[in-house]
């Protein structure tokens, strides 16, 4: 495996490869990951949960440093993929490490494009035909969501695409004991599990809140941080919520479940998301979910497990909000959005689609 960031890096993507390569490890497969020295307390090399974790070099968290990362991670990715009988580019900056290894070995090579980065960059005159390189050189391309996919199609007219949702591992996301204190009683308690992004959209939930508050009495829990919180803090004061939100901060991937368990109601406000983890680890929690209808969320959330609501729009977001918190259903939802993720989106279930991934494309380079 190749990609960027790995935990105790917290977010969706870390989330995915780390149970996903622990899964392949558990079905008695080898995995070693390559990815970025992103924290300078981090070792160069570990082994985490049978993963052997190699960690390079990363000079910044921006596109000049994710291809830097890149380039100079070449020589430790083609000195393990010497060994290996399949390679598989987690993220954009993982495809061109892998395809100079391939050139030494000749084993497939698996592609999976995740995150709004592939988005915004797609019509890029300058993106666009690395990207069709790109999708062309694999063997294999998966993509976290069908918009993905139907993008990642159009740039490369003949190269197949499959959408993939990515997994969660549901003995781990699960409710359990709340971890924060109870709210006060009729209170009802948002968990906003977004690292504070402008693409994350949490600006119109909290430009959402008052007209909340007029027919709700709520507080919203944010747990995530990022440059755009001064300005967050800032707006609530402005609106007169300030005693309506809480900013927890980045906290550690081990104490989401006990986090999400003490919300009532999940809000992913994203303006651009490919399919959201954060969405799928709330639903194994059993919380109903309120999300942007846009990207890859209403292939995973509907009446039946939340509500959407329109991207960017803090009326469409507060109407939504109400109306779910008014319905009486909270539960009933709550447990249909377990149900649903342990039947289509375990992590057991992402492991056996990626075996199979990896065997047929196998199968396809011996008989080429």
């Amino acid at each position: 495996m190749h990609c960027v960031y790995f935990p105790p890096e917290v977010g969706g993507l870390e989330s995915h490869i780390f149970y996903l390569c622990r899964g392949l490890v558990a079905r008695g497969h080898e995995v070693d990951t390559v990815t970025s020295r992103s924290q300078p307390e981090l070792p160069p090399h570990e082994v985490m949960d049978g993963v052997r974790v190699w960690r390079t070099w990363l000079p910044a968290r921006n596109t000049a440093g994710w291809a830097a990362h890149a380039f100079f991670s070449m020589p430790r990715f083609g000195a393990l993929a010497t060994h290996a009988d399949v390679l598989h580019a987690q993220d954009i900056a993982g495809v061109l490490p892998c395809m100079v290894a391939q050139r030494a070995r000749n084993v497939p090579l698996v592609t999976t494009y995740h995150s709004s980065h592939f988005l915004r960059r797609a019509s890029s005159p300058f993106w666009r035909p690395i990207f069709r390189r790109f999708l062309m050189a694999a063997d294999r391309n998966l993509a976290a969501s069908t918009e993905i996919a139907s993008v990642a199609e159009q740039i490369a007219p003949g190269a197949r695409v499959d959408a993939v949702t990515n997994g969660v591992e549901t003995s781990f996301f699960r409710r359990m004991e709340p971890a924060l204190p109870p709210h006060a009683p009729g209170r009802r308690r948002l968990i906003v599990p977004r690292r504070l992004f402008a693409k994350n959209g949490v600006e119109h939930l909290v430009r959402a809140l008052p007209a909340i508050a007029r027919e709700v009495d709520v507080e919203a829990v944010l747990i995530g941080d990022g440059p755009e919180r001064s300005a967050l803090e800032r707006l609530a004061a402005e609106l007169g919520v300030s005693d309506r939100v809480v900013f927890l901060g980045a906290r550690a991937h081990a104490q989401m479940p006990g986090l999400l368990s003490s919300g009532d109601l999940a809000i992913i406000p994203s303006l651009m998301e490919a399919t959201s983890v954060a969405a799928l680890e709330s639903m194994a929690c059993e919380l109903p979910v309120a999300a942007s209808r846009v990207g890859g969320l209403p292939e995973i959330v509907d009446d039946e497990v939340g509500v959407l609501f329109e991207p960017g729009d803090a009326g469409s977001l507060a109407r939504a909000v109400v109306d779910l918190l008014a319905s009486g259903r909270l539960q009933e939802m709550g447990a249909r959005a377990r149900r649903r993720v342990v039947e289509r989106w375990s992590n057991e279930r992402l492991v056996d689609h990626h075996v199979s991934v990896y065997e047929q494309a196998l199968a396809s380079r011996r008989a080429a």
